[in-house]
């Protein structure tokens, strides 16, 4: 085959309350809107778009592992340990549930925060290789 997937380029997040969630990445994670309506927003941060989609209450972007703990769908990667520092002070500062600097025993380090809906995001604070190479110097 060879036609390959080259990137993902849309996730889905179910969300109770459309313009609410949607107000709440813009000013939260400061993500663009770019579209709304009354069932869905689509939005733009982290060079990914994200499409919020109203869903019942009990629905998340959640999953249980095969020990029955709850865990994230998404990894957000930043440049480095100082930068995941600042960035979990930053959310911590705008009351964004965050949990402690984690050492999961691999390079880096993680800490998880949820959103509005309690959707678990992760964030790391080692680049993809193939991403750092596309940076310009200054991030």
């Amino acid at each position: 085959m060879d036609t390959k997937l080259i990137r993902v380029g849309t996730i889905y997040l179910p969300v109770k309350e459309v313009e609410g969630a949607a107000k709440w990445y813009e000013e939260k994670m400061g993500a663009t809107i770019s579209y709304t309506d009354d069932t869905k927003a689509i939005l733009n941060f982290a060079d990914q778009s994200f499409f919020l989609v109203q869903s019942p209450s009990d629905e998340s972007a959640n999953f249980l592992d095969s020990n029955g703990d709850e865990r994230f769908s998404i990894t957000f990667e930043v440049n480095g340990l100082e930068a995941l520092q600042q960035i979990h002070e930053e959310f911590t500062r705008n009351k964004i549930r965050v949990g402690e600097i984690e050492n999961r025993g691999h390079a880096g380090r993680n800490f998880i925060f949820q959103d509005l809906d309690g959707n678990k995001f992760d964030v790391w604070s080692e680049l993809s290789p193939r991403y750092k190479e596309r940076l310009p110097e200054n991030l």
